[in-house]
Order: structure tokens, then sequence, then C-alpha cells
């Protein structure tokens, strides 16, 4: 048992100082990363060892050719065809890093629960509350307090029972009771959606708002910015769909596109086109085969993760 435990903590401590390296890799690190990065060395050897030794990695074989490493992993020495898989691991590293810190970004390294891009979760509390997490979000969460503070990407929560629920971001805070509501916070903005019951909203600018069932309101610079009615069936992400109902393709796609690890491009030509129809999130491929059978749209995949939709060429 000990052993496992040792091996199992010799893996973890492997897998976020590859992280780390991702990070630094992606050019996206800001000086409170490269702070991050250093406490994280400081706090056990076991870490630095493991920052040391990657660093090591990346030196020696960073620049190995890809094709002397393929050739080389047909000869028949079993400890050579090991070391040079670790270097081809190590040498790919670099230009999937951005990738990387894409679908793992810091602040889901310290949130108490995060999804990757593309991943939901939904959790079911001890008072029968239910918190579905979306795509790509971070989040801090103390049942006991009944507090979720939202850190980056949506959530959806449905309040069971009387006593109320605070939900913090950095735009605001609203306490909601038996209920339910949709937050969703993205770069500077925010948006509460109530799709049951009533909300009380505080921005942090000091304004306050109630909201009813079928009202969202956005937030920016910590003040009100709009109050509008919405469609509250068209949160389809909480039973793995995403909903268009005569839908400019453009926006159809930039939503589309926070499911998808990699690259979605497309060309502005196709920002007016209009779709309509309920998709499951489960497979965003056939999601773009489904766009291509049904409008002039042509998908081209440079790989799985490398996608651009352009105007299908008309034929003679």
């Amino acid at each position: 048992m000990l052993n496992r435990e040792i091996s199992d903590d010799t893996r973890r401590v492997a897998r976020a100082a590859a992280r780390w390296l991702a990070l630094l890799e992606s050019g996206q690190a800001s000086e409170r990363d490269h702070l991050a990065l250093q406490r994280w060395r400081d706090v056990h050897a076991s870490h630095e060892q493991a920052w040391q030794k990657i660093q090591a990695l990346r030196s020696r074989f960073g620049g190995l050719p890809a094709e002397l490493a393929m050739a080389s992993l047909d000869r028949p020495d079993q400890g050579r065809r090991r070391m040079l898989k670790g270097m081809l691991g190590f040498a790919a590293l670099a230009p999937a890093a951005w990738l990387v810190s894409r679908e793992l970004p810091i602040d889901a390294w310290r949130a108490d629960l995060a999804t990757r891009v593309g991943e939901r979760q939904r959790l079911t509390l001890a008072d029968g509350s239910v918190l579905d997490i979306n795509t790509d979000s971070a989040l801090n969460f103390d049942a006991g307090a009944r507090r979720l503070t939202l850190l980056r990407g949506e959530v959806a929560l449905k309040v069971a029972g009387s006593a109320p629920f605070v939900i913090e971001t950095s735009q605001g805070r609203a306490t909601l009771g038996a209920g339910e509501v949709c937050v969703r916070q993205q770069g500077d903005s925010c948006q509460f959606s109530v799709l049951g019951g009533s909300l009380q909203l505080q921005a942090s600018a000091y304004q306050t708002q109630v909201l009813q069932a079928g009202q969202r309101v956005t937030l920016r610079a910590g003040r009100i910015q709009s109050t509008q009615s919405f469609d509250t069936a068209a949160l389809g992400w909480r039973d793995g769909v995403l909903m268009a109902n005569d839908q400019p393709l453009g926006d159809f796609l930039r939503e589309l596109d926070r499911y998808r690890p990699g690259i979605l491009r497309w060309s502005p030509a196709l920002e007016s086109l209009r779709v309509t129809g309920s998709f499951r999130l489960a497979d965003t491929d056939q999601i773009l085969d489904l766009l291509a059978a049904s409008l002039p749209v042509e998908v081209h995949k440079r790989t799985r993760y490398w996608v651009t939709l352009v105007p299908r060429e008309k034929t003679a």
C-alpha cells in the first residue's frame, strides 16, 4: 500500500510539473503565474526535483527530429525504444502547450471544482440542490456556507429548500432562495439568467435589482448594463444539447467553439447564414458534419484540433 501511495504521489507531482511547463511554453504565463510556480517548487523537495527533471528533458530532447526518433523506435533495443518514446513525448509538448493551457488553465488547478473544454458535470448536493457545471469552467464551492464563487465559465444551480444560496462573481453577487439560476462569466462581463423563483442581485458598484423567472441581466465593470427577457428552454447545455432557432451561423459557431478543444475558424462570409436545430454536444465533429450537410458550407480538417469552415464552391 505504501509503495502504491508513493507511486501515485510521484505521478501526481510529475503531471503537475508537466502542466507548469505547458503553461510557460504557451507564452501566456503572467508574472503571477511565475510566482505561483516558484511557490509550488518551494513547497516540497519532490516538486523541485520534478521541475528540474522535466526542464532537463526539454533541454536535452526538445530539438530531436521526429523522423530520426520514429526510425529509432523500430530498432529492437527495448531500453532505447522506451527512452525515445519519452523523448517524443517531451518534444511534442512545446507545440501542444497552447492546447494544454486552454484545457487546463491555471485557475482551474486552484479551484475547488473545474471542467475542461468539452466537459460538463452535474452534482446533487446533500439538501437535494442540483449544480450543473458547463464546459471550461472553474469555481470555489462551500456547501456548508451555501456559497459558490464562479471564477470562470458557466454554472446552473437549482436550489432546494428555502435557505438562501449566495453566488459570487467578479462583477457582483446574487442571493437565491428556492429557484433556479444560470450564471455565465466570460472576460469582463457576467450574465445572471433566472429560470425559476426570484433572485436578489447586487452589482459590485452597489446597484441592486430583483430578477424574476425569465429575466436576464448583464453586468460589466461591476455595473448593471442591461435587463432583458430570454427563452428558458434555450439553456439546453444542461442536458447536453446546443439549440439554435434561426440563429446567425457566426453566433452559433462562437458558442460551439466553447465545447471544442483546439482551433475552430470560419470565413466571414458564413457569419450571416442561419441555422436552426438541436445538436448533441457529445459529438461536436458530428455537429460540423450536420452543418455541412444542411448549409452551403465545407469543413476542412487539418487535424481533429484544427478545423476551418469555408463557403462551398459552386459547381457548374
